[in-house]
C-alpha cells in the first residue's frame, strides 16, 4: 500500500506493507534510527514519537494509519543545529546511561514542556510514568527535565527584557 506522511517536516511516503508498524517504517524506510523498538509491547515507551503533535508509542501504530499526517521523532527536535532544551537539559544532568530509553523520554518531556513550562518533579514523574528506564532511577531525568524547563524560562525573560528596551 502506498503512504505518504510529514516526519520532521519533510514529506516523504512509499510503498509499505499493509502491517507494518511505524517504528520499523521510521527506523527501516527511513533510517531515522533514533526511534528506538524496545518490548514491543507499549510497555517500555522507548518509541514515542509524535503523531500530529501528540506523543504516541510507535510500536502501536501502523504506518499506514500515519499516512496523511504529522510525525515528529527524536531527530526533530533539534533546529537549525541547535539542539532542543530538553535535548541540552539530559546532557547537562545526565539523564541518560544506556540512552535506550532517552528518545522517549526526551519526546514525552518536550510534549510535557509545550503543555506546562514550569512542572513540579510529580508533574513531571506523571508524564514520564508510561516509560521505563532501567538505568538511571529517573531522578536525573527529572532533573533533565527541569533544567530545560529552567533554560526556556531564562530564554523567555531574556527576550522580553531585550524586547522591551527598544
Amino acid at each position: 500500500m502506498q503512504v505518504s506522511m510529514t516526519v520532521n517536516g519533510e514529506p516523504v511516503g512509499g510503498e509499505i506493507e499493509p502491517r507494518l508498524l511505524l517504528v520499523h517504517y521510521l527506523r527501516d524506510h527511513l533510517g531515522l534510527t533514533g526511534t528506538h523498538w524496545g518490548c514491543d509491547t507499549s510497555n517500555c515507551g522507548a518509541c514515542v514519537v509524535w503523531l500530529d503533535g501528540e506523543p504516541v508509542k510507535s510500536c502501536t501504530v501502523l504506518a499506514a494509519t500515519a499516512s496523511g499526517h504529522e510525525v515528529r521523532t527524536v531527530e526533530g527536535l533539534e533546529r537549525d543545529g541547535e539542539l532542543d532544551p530538553v535535548q541540552r537539559g539530559f546532557t547537562e544532568c545526565h539523564g541518560l546511561q544506556c540512552g535506550f530509553c532517552t528518545p522517549g523520554m526526551m519526546m514525552t518531556a518536550r510534549a510535557l514542556l509545550d503543555r506546562n513550562p514550569d512542572p513540579s518533579d510529580e508533574e513531571i514523574r506523571e508524564a514520564i510514568s508510561g516509560q521505563i528506564c532501567r538505568c538511571t532511577g529517573y531522578a536525573t531525568i527529572v532533573r533533565s527535565v527541569k533544567w530545560a524547563a529552567a533554560y526556556e524560562a531564562g530564554q523567555k525573560t531574556a527576550a522580553s527584557s531585550n524586547g522591551s528596551a527598544s
